[in-house]
């Protein structure tokens, strides 16, 4: 199992953390996302075949903006 704590920002409320939580879930291999809109951050615990990679795309894809 792998982790990963991203940085990211243009989150706002809980709908926001929602979203995100719910289209990483639906990502093949993610097992748990905790997403803090506060905090700016998601964590993320997944395994084959999902990829971090992949977690970043659909991120991005939401209209959400990894910091570096």
């Amino acid at each position: 199992m792998q982790e990963a704590n991203l940085k990211v920002e243009g989150m706002r409320c809980h709908g926001c953390e929602m979203r995100v939580q719910n289209v990483l879930l639906s990502i093949e291999g993610v097992k748990k996302v905790s997403a803090n809109f506060e905090q700016k951050s998601v964590e993320v615990q997944y395994e084959e075949p999902a990829s971090l990679d992949e977690i970043k795309e659909k991120i991005d894809d939401l209209g959400f903006k990894l910091a570096r």
